[in-house]
């Protein structure tokens, strides 16, 4: 398990929303290439950007953001919000990003999310799947897709995806807490380990994703880490130790981690 502080860029500006909604904006850092710096800075090696724009309006909006982000570190960047079309994948791996996540073409476009893949090879791409109540939203989090999460995310694995982040929405920004049986129940569906996002209020939560470590890639945290609940180096030490499983590698997953003793 590793540790991705987030950046959601929105007007320029490092800003969290509360369960998706564009009206409900807090502002933490006018320069988010100086947060990314600051995270660097407390132990951080992932950033996880999002850019609000984007998803919301389909255009690359901050991507001169992004720039100066990678120029001003060097931390692996993983950039979502969209990305829809191949020219926007290459002017963000032109930039130099780590990995590029597919939120809704994954849907809309799943032709362009397999040319994607074999463009940039399954290390290079991840799946986005946001989703309320078990069913994917789209748009920046404004339409319903009318799919479960479960079943893109199988679709996923079947095309060939390796990385998959799953956002709790309604959990996004509240600092609530995680659910880590929903976590095990994706990568049971996707076939590989998920990175978890959405709720992660303090170190005991990351710590209860490490006790199904099988199941969890990585931990975006965002709204407590701004706001002081726990720092990035706090993160970063509960996500070291715990046990990750091999990319591709699920069989632990059928005996060790049962449902029925995670849902209670």
């Amino acid at each position: 398990m590793y540790l991705l502080p987030a950046i959601d860029i929105l007007d320029g500006q490092a800003v969290r929303l509360e369960r998706g909604d564009y009206e409900k904006v807090t502002v933490y850092h006018d320069d988010p290439a100086l947060q990314a710096q600051l995270f660097e800075e407390d132990g951080a090696k992932w950033l996880h950007v999002v850019d609000l724009d984007g998803a919301r309006g389909g255009a690359q909006g901050n991507a001169q953001v992004i720039e100066r982000i990678l120029k001003m570190t060097d931390l692996h960047v993983e950039v979502g919000g969209g990305l829809r079309t191949m020219d926007d994948l290459r002017r963000m791996a032109d930039l130099g990003v780590a990995r590029m996540v597919l939120g809704t073409a994954l849907v809309s476009d799943p032709d362009f999310a397999q040319e994607a893949l074999e463009e940039f090879g399954c290390q290079m791409l991840a799946c986005g799947i946001d989703a309320k109540d078990g069913d994917v939203k789209v748009e920046g989090w404004v339409q319903g897709a009318g799919i479960s999460a479960l079943e893109l995310a199988n679709r996923m694995k079947d095309m060939g995806y390796a990385h998959l982040i799953y956002t709790d929405i309604s959990r996004d920004g509240m600092r609530t807490g995680v659910a880590p049986a929903a976590y095990v129940e994706m990568a049971q569906a996707f076939g590989n380990p998920v990175i978890a996002s959405g709720g992660i209020s303090s170190v005991a939560d990351i710590k209860e994703l490490a006790k199904v470590s099988q199941a969890i890639e990585g931990v975006i945290a965002g709204r407590a880490i701004y706001e002081g609940e726990f720092t990035v180096a706090d993160g970063v030490s509960a996500c070291k130790g715990a046990d990750q499983l091999d990319a591709g590698h699920m069989d632990a997953l059928e005996e060790p981690l049962r449902l029925e003793d995670l849902k209670g």
